[in-house]
């Protein structure tokens, strides 16, 4: 049994190695963390920029990667504590964006401004204690290449979004996305879908 065997299924172990990588009650990893694990454990690809204001919530337990020539810009949040964020190439992660890992980013893919995809739901059922004590469970959000997430959209937590589909401003995104769609709405429902035979994006009936 490996040394990573051992702290994931001993308790106490595990949260001491938590705790010297985190501050307690704090998403952030410690300063020596961010320095001398994360540049050698996670992946950037060539040409890409994380903006100075980003947040870089990123743990070396989960995968982050950021695929060729993409960008996240200014005031946005990563976060991979409970799940692996992968962002493929060409990729723009916009203004003030929210990404909780598990999460899966295609290429050439468009996030406007202020947008939420989060992997993660807290648990609820228990009444007898506070939410942030009872389990967390995580589904993976996928989104696949040439999609287009428009500003204030909220993606949750298990869904796909197709390749080269719209999710329009403000929409919340509670089940699948079709591939060549148009959703808008909350909760967010098909409006358009690109027709092949007469090459036009068709309302939807």
């Amino acid at each position: 049994m490996s040394i990573k065997d051992i702290v994931r299924d001993n308790p106490k172990f595990k949260n001491l190695a938590i705790r010297l990588m985190m501050p307690r009650n704090q998403a952030r990893p410690r300063l020596w963390v961010k320095w001398f694990i994360n540049p050698f454990r996670h992946k950037k690809g060539k040409r890409s920029l994380i903006r100075r204001r980003t947040r870089m919530d990123v743990m070396p337990w989960n995968r982050f990667e950021l695929g060729n020539d993409s960008t996240i810009e200014d005031f946005a949040t990563i976060n991979n504590g409970v799940g692996d964020i992968l962002i493929g190439e060409r990729t723009r992660i916009g203004l003030g964006n929210t990404l909780i890992g598990p999460v899966h980013v295609g290429n050439d893919i468009m996030f406007a401004q202020n947008v939420v995809v989060s992997g993660l739901n807290h648990g609820y059922e228990d009444v007898t204690k506070p939410i942030h004590n009872q389990p967390t469970n995580t589904q993976l959000i996928t989104i696949e290449d040439g999609a287009w997430i428009a500003a204030n959209s909220v993606l949750t937590a298990g869904i796909t979004v197709g390749k080269n589909a719209v999710v329009a401003a403000g929409s919340i995104v509670v089940r699948d996305v079709a591939p060549f769609t148009i959703v808008a709405g909350n909760p967010a429902k098909p409006v358009k879908q690109y027709n092949p035979e007469t090459k036009q994006w068709e309302k939807v009936k």
